[in-house]
């Protein structure tokens, strides 16, 4: 048996391959949209893949289910369990509580593991050609490395009212029932690694095992002990906030994602074509610099989504395909780096990308405004706004400030005031950078604070005493 951990360091995310050596098929869990990663390691190992399925509608990612399927011809596995109102929308098996899927010598068996959503699957691995006890669970967002999937997604995404109660109590009994019940050295593969906003408190390591979560996670005192309600209030507490986007990504999910089909590859655009669409505002320019770099001066109107490992992410804070129909610019250094770019943005549904720039010469430009730390306290702002999450916030913060993490801004705007000069800031300056950059194209007047609050809490403590 082959199982091939696939991740995605933007989204924190894991995807798995699991294939049968013996008569060359494999399975594909949880996979995203840029489906060359497994086709490639399919045909690496001389394997074809005859299904994919997925652990549960995704609230962080668009799947890539339907993706590979159309490419591959695989057949669909989903879940069928939640309730009517947790049904796929698009064909495929549907799986059940036991239910398996079969891949050579592999057998794949479905576990209802409701709590992170209510349709939740986990996947109990059998290496037949090795044993007839299975020794791999792929648990999706139900357990991570010390830590489990939160409950409170569907308030914060998908408009539940108050289901985060009914989702711990859900994964109070998951456990109970299904995953302790399992040996201690059953490995544990999960959806996702530090950084995650689907846990507060994931682990970086790849894997567990049963019996070390058992032993060592912060929830096992409370099932040795029976604690339903210690539990509950343990879990709930001190959760990230979510991103607004994903609600886009769970509608879009349980419907099924547009299968894009081959990409033809990004070309370089000419900078007279992108001025004049800029000037017509018929297209979208992306500033990939570092915040530091597009404070020394960018394009006009244009968003800043730095390149690098959280392009996906801070792509999604400020583009909204749903509202925002002009096709995307990206600065690139190359045609690769651009197409790297382009496959990170495809995850989140941001498919409509015109093409490259290697620069920004001959394009118009304007200078960010900032402010100085020491500059703060007598400027005339109608809203400090700290863009950072609300636990960050209450660790420390700008006195007066008003809290709306980076991820929720652009869905709140009825937060800010519609009037006067905003002064933003996180933490080091790269997501205010992000932030800003989408309050300024939808006609804010903001200046960020220079060096954000790390440069702030610094001054402070540099100041003398009375």
């Amino acid at each position: 048996m082959l199982i091939e951990r696939i991740y995605d360091e933007d989204l924190a995310q894991a995807s798995y391959l699991i294939g049968c050596q013996a008569n060359g098929t494999a399975v594909v869990v949880d996979g995203r949209r840029d489906i060359a990663v497994y086709q490639e390691l399919a045909e690496k190992n001389g394997m074809k893949i005859a299904a994919v399925t997925e652990t549960h509608i995704h609230a962080d990612y668009l799947s890539g289910t339907r993706e590979l399927a159309a490419a591959t011809g695989a057949k669909i596995y989903v879940s069928g369990a939640g309730g009517p109102d947790w049904q796929y929308g698009f064909e495929g098996v549907r799986l059940y509580d036991g239910d398996k899927i079969t891949v050579g010598n592999i057998s794949i068996q479905a576990l209802h593991t409701p709590g992170h959503t209510p349709e939740h699957l986990s996947f109990l691995v059998t290496d037949g050609a090795f044993s007839d006890k299975p020794g791999y669970l792929l648990s999706g967002d139900f357990v991570f490395s010390g830590d489990l999937g939160r409950p409170d997604l569907l308030d914060e995404a998908a408009g539940g009212i108050d289901t985060r109660f009914e989702g711990a109590r859900q994964l109070f009994a998951s456990l109970r029932d299904k995953f302790l019940t399992l040996p201690d050295y059953v490995q544990v593969h999960p959806a996702h690694g530090a950084g995650s906003a689907c846990g507060k408190a994931l682990g970086a390591i790849p894997s567990s095992t049963v019996g070390y979560e058992r032993l060592y996670a912060w929830w096992g005192p409370y099932l040795a002990a029976n604690d339903e309600q210690g539990f509950i209030d343990e879990l709930l507490d001190g959760q990230p906030d979510a991103h607004a986007y994903f609600g886009r990504m769970k509608r879009d999910n349980r419907e099924g994602p547009a299968v894009m089909g081959e990409r033809t590859p990004l070309l370089e655009l000419s900078t007279d074509f992108v001025a004049a669409g800029l000037a017509a505002d018929t297209l979208t320019f992306i500033d990939t610099r570092s915040n530091g770099e597009v404070h020394q001066g960018t394009v006009a109107r244009s968003l800043n989504v730095p390149a690098g490992k959280s392009v996906a992410s801070y792509g999604a804070w400020v583009v909204n395909p749903e509202t925002d129909k002009n096709p995307l610019v990206l600065l690139a250094q190359d045609q690769e780096q651009a197409q790297e770019m382009w496959d990170h943005l495809v995850r989140v549904g941001i498919d409509n990308v015109a093409g490259y720039l290697t620069d920004i010469d001959g394009l118009p430009t304007f200078t960010p405004k900032l402010i100085q730390p020491e500059e703060l306290e007598g400027f005339d702002a109608a809203m400090v706004l700290d863009v950072r999450n609300k636990t960050e916030h209450k660790a420390g913060h700008v006195p007066g400030s008003y809290q709306l993490s980076g991820g929720r801004v652009m869905w709140h705007l009825d937060e800010l005031p519609a009037k006067g000069t905003i002064v933003s800031y996180c933490q080091s300056g790269v997501r205010n950078s992000v932030a800003a950059s989408a309050l300024r194209r939808a006609g804010y007047d903001v200046v960020e604070l220079d060096g954000s609050y790390a440069a702030w809490n610094a001054w402070q403590n540099n100041v003398p005493a009375a």
